[in-house]
């Protein structure tokens, strides 16, 4: 095959995943128009139409399609064993790339990575804040930081931390004029601050267990937010009964802040662990990265 080919290739294979001229010719280094004249050519060489345009977004057709499966996979594999040759150098480099919640990023990543990415200056790690569980193979991440039970039976999971509870909490403000709920069903009658999954769009259920005996509660209120800190900042303001991750809120319970309700019924589950492909050859940089963040207990 040409030279010119591959490269031509290479640029399809871009504008397919990112589903953008914009994004694809940003990330390869090139103009908008010379990367859109590359891949019409393509296509009037093989005669075949590769990618759809619409003024709004670009995706593959059947034949482009079919070429992003066959082919992108053997260019990954090139570019996976290019990186792997990093090892032959004196000091480990290359670029990580992670999908996590933002919880995860803030009470575990960086803490851990602050104290790592000194020592290895040629290391970059990308972190994208995401509570939706990406597909770190099609978006083409390096790792994902999700919860234990969130993920999926073929990944590789290291774990990151210990067991986590949730906590139901309210501030003084509120319970002045409410009842403290005793039952997971008490809370029907309570202001509850919820959050919305982006994956399915559906509101989070409020997970409990006591006894053996588990329930999930669809909790109502006037706020729903898609990340975990405003929920925070609405709970400590009087707003609703919020439901977070017990790390977040044991200093604002201690000082008087927040009163936590329904403990008994917040039993621990698998907390974060750091997952990817089986498939993927790591990097000296990658390995450096999974032992840097790894639980020690």
């Amino acid at each position: 095959m040409a030279r010119e080919n591959l490269n031509d290739l290479i640029s399809f294979l871009a504008v397919a995943r990112e589903r953008s001229f914009t994004r694809a010719a940003a990330k390869l280094g090139v103009s908008q128009s010379a990367l859109s004249h590359t891949v019409r050519g393509l296509e009037e060489r093989l005669g075949l139409r590769l990618l759809t345009r619409t003024t709004r977004s670009v995706a593959p057709t059947e034949a482009g399609e079919r070429l992003l499966l066959t082919v992108g996979p053997r260019f990954e594999e090139i570019e996976a064993e290019i990186t792997a040759l990093s090892e032959l150098r004196e000091k480990p480099a290359g670029t990580i790339r992670i999908t996590t919640a933002d919880h995860a990023a803030r009470t575990i990543l960086w803490p851990r990575l602050e104290q790592f990415l000194p020592r290895y200056p040629d290391i970059t790690v990308e972190i994208i804040r995401d509570y939706g569980l990406t597909d770190i193979v099609t978006e083409r991440y390096d790792a994902g930081v999700r919860l234990g039970e969130q993920v999926a039976k073929d990944m590789i999971a290291v774990r990151l931390g210990p067991e986590m509870r949730m906590a139901v909490v309210g501030a003084p403000a509120y319970f002045a004029t409410r009842p403290q709920p005793l039952t997971p069903q008490d809370l029907t009658a309570h202001n509850c601050i919820n959050l919305r999954l982006p994956t399915y769009g559906n509101l989070l259920p409020w997970e409990f267990e006591k006894d053996g005996r588990e329930l999930k509660v669809r909790v109502e209120g006037q706020l729903v937010f898609n990340v975990i800190d405003p929920v925070l900042t609405a709970t400590l303001a009087g707003f609703g009964l919020g439901y977070v991750p017990d790390d977040l809120v044991q200093d604002h319970i201690t000082d008087g802040r927040l009163i936590r309700v329904l403990e008994d019924w917040c039993a621990p589950f698998p907390g974060y662990h750091f997952y990817y492909t089986s498939r993927r050859q790591p990097s000296p940089a990658f390995e450096l990265v999974v032992e840097a963040l790894r639980y020690r207990g």
